[in-house]
């Protein structure tokens, strides 16, 4: 589709010419209107997601039957992904506690490994993003057992309960400790012991939780004797207090340890604890404040025919002593320009480094790492020569062979099949707004998609254990999700699992505006991606008001060829009111179109993005004469708020009203690990931090600004927008303000919130933004 409209003036010609046509048919002169009631106010346009899982083994996968589901099975079921025989392996009735009428609210579930029992995760309560505390119980299948875990301790307060790899015991985290639970004698123990709230085991803190998404912090060892777990000690950790003046009648304050730019980090550490003694072995890896450690896993273990004992894939060379019990860390230095692969073997306290990747601006953290059946190789990604491509390394780190093409960025590995001798990997070398499925040979001579030709957009993949079979989404920017499973590496469709086809009929006779994908040239042979909707019965020899919606920072894109929800949606109704809705990715997004393209914000965050924007605003507005350069907006949430205040504040030529939600007004009030990784220490980069902080440039405003923000973002803090309306009240700049009592980064909580948001957004683009050409 890009292709197609590389030149904007071909994208123009084509939307006037579809917006006249359609001007003329009579179902088209009476467009059935969206209003932001209808989006936020119900689920009427909202897609279903298909919710099945791929067992540990072959390729079975289960599914979650609730007792309000029309199927005459009720509970867990597995299902054949070959012959679609079903089996009920955990009837409903059989989740229902002493005392009880109904079923567990089952929110997920797991096996242990023989699959005579279930681990169900009910009742669960939000910490920071996720819904990640709750409570835990066990379904014996045979004895026809459930028990609730945790003993006598407060409900929904225990956190990232697993199975011991025998199914014996359940290890989880109670208040920054790790516990085990027999599941035989009932009898709970404690692995880690702590008073102190500046000490947490088993799971993170809030900066290495937000941005290395540490949540589930212990993973045990294959052969259950051992617990490898993350340790965050918080002391001097500079905290941060939020406000919640409506939760009761005096105000109620909330700190949490949050490390600003440049401030000290929590210590961090990894520690293996012995199961029977308790006892734990710690890692020494120099200071503990001034490194990650984003990734632990224990190295895979296998039996091969012959073999007494199991062989452990990361052993010692021959010459040392040889244990099963090696642990892989992936440690970053405090820039997160270097990553380090570390090999520590417990037994023997040996460490060592097997891979180290740099980069002069920075590198990402790896979750992509298989180990091969040969026990000798493992797969790695790289961007290196300047690509983000899969290799496959040898043990010891020396050797690293590229499998996918040069050229071409590997978005995804999804997994290994080592029978067809392939690589399953997402990429899109052609249209980086779009997501496809490729194979790798593993001898790097073959690159070939499977992605059937006949279905643009964006499509994901979930692969059975087996790799012979695999869940598969897709939509396009103005088509809603259909998920099938298929079969592998045909291709071939097996059975349609969900189709959305009742929100499909309500958008079809909506007639909604469509968007249409192209690129923007900026000079110098550079082109961004962007995306577009028209008004309806649009009429060429009139100007419409223009509203951009922005991200622009490294950690998202908003210009892809897939289905974008409510907030489409919302972009369709103000198309509809008469406003033409812009998106764009500039350079320093996270688009598949190289290393240099995404890493040339480096230490320029809140600069050239604005820069490039702007420029793309201006050619659009040369190409374009229906639209109306005294009525142009722009609209973004968080690091898309910070680039809505840059735009404004840069370019009040260009942008006559803002509205910035929950955004970051000075960088050096964000935290350590997001914005180091882009703009490096405040201290190393005064001038860039300066004046990529849109704060610096208040005085410049013009237009009409309204920014909105949560007293109870612990993310953006509201704190950082006070300090900008007092900069914007020193120089004298009307504007206007909303803040969101208690609400988080997401305001979403609180009944109508969402709604009430949309609407004010609404009626403020509509008073300043006047829709409609003229």
């Amino acid at each position: 589709m890009t292709s197609r409209f590389a030149h904007l003036g071909l994208l123009a010609a084509l939307c006037l010419h579809v917006a006249v046509a359609s001007a003329k048919s009579p179902d088209a002169a009476k467009p059935t209107l969206l209003s932001v009631d209808q989006i936020y106010g119900s689920s009427e346009f909202s897609a279903r997601s298909f919710s099945g899982v791929w067992l540990p083994e072959g390729h079975r996968y289960t599914k979650w039957l609730p007792t309000s589901d029309g199927s005459s099975e009720k509970g867990i079921v597995a299902i054949d992904a070959s012959d679609k025989q079903r089996d009920v392996l955990v009837p409903a009735g059989s989740l229902i506690p002493a005392g009880q009428t109904k079923p567990l609210a089952v929110a997920s579930f797991s096996f242990s490994a023989d699959q005579s029992r279930v681990l169900i995760f009910t009742n669960t309560k939000r910490v920071w993003r996720r819904h990640t505390r709750g409570d835990y119980w066990v379904l014996d299948r045979s004895a026809r057992t459930l028990k609730k875990l945790g003993g006598d301790r407060p409900e929904s307060t225990l956190m990232f309960a697993k199975f011991s790899p025998d199914g014996q015991s359940v290890a989880w985290v109670h208040e920054r400790n790790i516990y085990i639970e027999d599941l035989l004698s009932g009898e709970i123990r404690p692995l880690t012991e702590t008073a102190s709230d500046k000490i947490i085991n088993g799971t993170a803190d809030w900066v290495n939780e937000e941005e290395l998404g540490i949540r589930d912090g212990f993973r045990w060892s294959p052969d259950g004797s051992r617990i490898a777990y993350w340790q965050f000690d918080t002391t001097g950790v500079p905290t941060m207090t939020m406000i919640n003046n409506t939760r009761q009648m005096y105000p109620e304050t909330i700190t949490f340890p949050y490390p600003k730019t440049g401030q000290q980090n929590s210590a961090c550490r990894v520690g293996v604890v012995d199961v029977k003694t308790t006892e734990t072995k710690w890692i020494e890896l120099g200071d503990p404040r001034e490194h990650y450690i984003a990734r632990i896993m224990w190295a895979p273990r296998r039996e091969r025919p012959g073999d007494s004992e199991p062989v452990d894939r990361m052993a010692p060379p021959a010459a040392d002593t040889a244990s099963p019990d090696d642990l892989i860390l992936q440690e970053f230095s405090r820039l997160q320009n270097e990553n380090r692969v570390i090999v520590w073997n417990v037994d023997s306290n040996r460490m060592r480094t097997v891979l180290t990747e740099t980069d002069a601006a920075w590198v990402d953290v790896h979750d992509e790492m298989f180990w091969l059946d040969d026990d000798t190789r493992f797969t790695w990604i790289s961007e290196r020569d300047g690509w983000r491509r899969v290799y496959l390394g040898s043990r010891d780190g020396q050797t690293l062979t590229p499998i996918t093409p040069e050229g071409i960025d590997a978005i995804e590995l999804l997994g290994i099949d080592e029978t067809q001798g392939l690589a399953y990997v997402i990429a899109s070398p052609e249209n980086a707004t779009q997501r496809y499925l490729y194979t790798a040979s593993l001898t790097g001579n073959q690159w070939q998609r499977l992605t059937p030709d006949d279905q643009p957009g964006t499509h994901s993949y979930q692969l059975s254990a087996d790799r012979q079979f695999a869940f598969h989404t897709y939509s396009t920017i103005n088509t809603p999700p259909q998920t099938d499973l298929i079969s592998l590496p045909d291709h071939k469709r097996i059975e349609m699992l969900e189709a959305n086809d009742a929100l499909r009929k309500k958008l079809a006779k909506r007639k909604l505006p469509k968007a249409e994908l192209f690129r923007v040239p900026i000079g110098d042979g550079v082109e961004l991606d962007a995306w577009c909707i028209n008004p309806p019965n649009h009429k060429p020899r009139k100007k419409y008001p223009l509203l951009l919606y922005v991200y622009g920072e490294p950690a998202g894109t908003t210009v892809r060829d897939r289905w974008g929800g409510s907030s489409f949606l919302w972009h369709q109704m103000l198309a509809q009111q008469g406003y033409v809705v812009i998106s764009i990715d500039n350079r320093g997004t996270p688009q598949p179109r190289g290393r240099d393209w995404r890493k040339s914000i480096y230490r320029k965050i809140g600069i050239n993005a604005p820069e490039d924007q702007a420029a793309a605003v201006r050619q659009i507005l040369k190409e374009r004469k229906d639209i109306d350069p005294d009525r142009v907006g722009i609209w973004g949430w968080s690091g898309g708020g910070s680039m809505s205040l840059c735009a404004i504040f840069k370019f009040p030529d260009l942008y006559k009203t803002a509205i910035a939600i929950a955004p970051v007004p000075n960088h050096r009030y964000y935290d350590t690990i997001y914005q180091e990784r882009y703009m490096g220490l405040p201290s190393d980069n005064v001038d860039g931090y300066q004046e990529g902080s849109p704060i610096t440039h208040a005085q410049k405003l013009e237009g009409n600004l309204l920014l909105i923000h949560g007293t109870g973002d612990d993310n953006c803090h509201y704190a950082t927008s006070e300090m900008l309306i007092n900069e914007l009240i020193r120089h004298n700049k009307p504007f206007d303000m909303w803040a969101y009592p208690n609400r988080s980064h997401s305001i979403s909580e609180g009944k109508n919130t969402t709604r009430h948001l949309r609407a004010l957004m609404t009626r403020y683009l509509n008073d300043k933004l006047p829709a409609g050409g003229r």
